[in-house]
């Protein structure tokens, strides 16, 4: 029994699709919800749904009951996620869990990212729990950047804080695939796996792609983190969040979102997707 937390979430959604893919039976599956009533197209898959709060120690080990592979998704609630994870440890460790594969950050262990110090101590979590496990060192989604293509194409302008950094970013469904593949196939325990796209790109070159794409003018302004922070917040994030996003862009001004292993690549069996397919589906919805 596998089973997979943040279910419904976009990537977890996509980690299920690729172990269904890869010929796992879908009642190996389970997936685990904060709000079972939300998961009830992956029920009529023949999935199992099981509640699954990171925040309730007794609901997880009731949920891990049975499970000999667990995928921890990392929590979505920056701030609280290192205490998160480490009651999924827990109780996984209680209910006799054989693996854990988790989500972490691209070279967590060096990131110059605010966003790694929680990933960081997840890890070592893991380390002392005894459990066997594998880290998925997840680079950038391109649907972080791509998600904001129909504001660029207004404004005529992509922001950020990246200066000259490279983004070595790989679709949602990459990782996901990534993810299937370590707890579907034997020989990955005990491993930590550098994850990012096979090309990498500046936020210039990305709005070039942008421009290219769209056939609309397109170009990057960098900005200094202070007042790119501002301008997100001005455009509805919260400021804690919009703070963390101008961080990442500094954070690849140093080499953070940068890798060029190809170990992604090399775990799915195929080359990782371009940025500019990303662009021209966030164009097409």
């Amino acid at each position: 029994m596998i089973l997979v937390t943040g279910a419904t979430g976009q990537l977890g959604q996509l980690i299920i699709a690729s172990l269904l893919e890869r010929g796992v039976a879908a009642d190996q599956i389970v997936a685990g919800v904060r709000s079972p009533e939300k998961a009830a197209d992956l029920a009529a898959q023949g999935i199992v749904v099981r509640h699954f709060d990171y925040t309730q120690p007794s609901v997880l080990e009731t949920a891990l009951a049975g499970i000999e592979r667990l995928v921890l998704v990392s929590s979505s609630e920056v701030g609280q996620r290192a205490v998160q994870h480490q009651n999924v440890i827990n109780a996984a460790k209680q209910a006799g869990v054989a693996l854990i594969a988790y989500t972490s950050i691209l070279h967590a262990d060096s990131s110059p990212l605010g966003l790694a110090e929680e990933h960081k101590a997840t890890e070592q979590a893991l380390a002392e729990s005894g459990v066997a496990h594998v880290i998925l060192r997840n680079g950038w989604y391109s649907e972080n950047y791509t998600m904001g293509v129909g504001m660029a194409l207004e404004h005529g302008a992509v922001l950020g804080s990246a200066k000259d950094g490279k983004y070595a970013t790989a679709s949602r469904k990459d990782y996901a695939e990534a993810a299937a593949v370590v707890v579907a196939t034997d020989g990955h325990a005990g491993k930590v796996y550098e994850l990012a796209g096979d090309t990498a790109f500046t936020l210039a070159e990305y709005a070039q792609y942008i421009a290219q794409a769209a056939g609309k003018p397109v170009v990057y302004q960098d900005l200094p983190a202070e007042e790119y922070t501002k301008i997100l917040v001005q455009v509805g994030l919260p400021e804690g969040f919009a703070a963390l996003l101008a961080d990442s862009d500094v954070g690849a001004s140093q080499g953070g979102l940068f890798d060029d292993s190809r170990t992604l690549s090399t775990l799915i069996g195929r080359p990782t997707t371009p940025i500019q397919d990303s662009i021209k589906a966030a164009l097409a919805q």
